[in-house]
């Protein structure tokens, strides 16, 4: 079995203006697709040949870890950013925000302040634990959540510079106001109630 760089599920200048289609070119076609390109090189010959990306993740470390967490995340943040996206999450999901936060406001202010905060290259992640609760976790370079028991990623912002350094140079605060105006609500509804 090999890994497959998926497909986006949009155009590559469909985030335009706020995350351009030289972006993509890199962070989707160069950076996402170089790290499934050293996973079927690592993987090849090996038992690790016939797994499961999270099988993988959870079993390994060094760079086969740090190659496939980089696809899976990678994956994963895609689907959280859409040309429709923005605005206002559902009802449903505003409700459960709105019990960990005092508004879903205050949860992008602090999602926000973390990304900003987390130091070096890494990701941003809106996570459900094991009390059922929602909680803003920061990872550090490939790192996961699908690699930690207890934690179910809901929505993540990569702040590796190659994600945003293209549009906003070293403005890492801009970006996080791009992503907002793209965030994909109705994916984090899906992974929240898996419907």
């Amino acid at each position: 079995m090999s890994f497959t760089l998926p497909d986006l599920p949009y155009a590559k200048d469909a985030l335009a203006p706020l995350m351009s289609q030289e972006t993509l070119e890199y962070h989707y076609a160069k950076h996402h697709a170089t790290y499934v390109a050293k996973l079927n090189d690592l993987v090849a010959d090996t038992p690790y040949a016939d797994m499961s990306l999270e099988a993988i993740i959870s079993d390994a470390s060094g760079p086969l870890f740090n190659n496939a967490a980089q696809v899976w995340n990678h994956s994963f943040f895609w689907q959280c950013l859409s040309p429709q996206g923005g605005g206002e999450p559902a009802q449903e999901l505003a409700d459960v925000i709105e019990e960990n936060w005092a508004s879903v406001d205050a949860f992008k202010t602090e999602f926000t302040q973390q990304a900003i905060n987390n130091f070096g290259s890494g990701w941003t992640w809106l996570a459900l634990n094991a009390a059922g609760e929602l909680v803003i976790v920061n990872t550090a370079n490939a790192d996961t959540p699908i690699a930690h028991e207890g934690l179910k990623p809901l929505l993540t912002v990569d702040v590796w510079e190659h994600a945003y350094y293209i549009d906003h140079r070293n403005a890492r605060p801009a970006y996080l106001d791009a992503f907002w105006q793209l965030v994909n609500w109705d994916f984090v509804l899906t992974n929240l109630t898996g419907e």
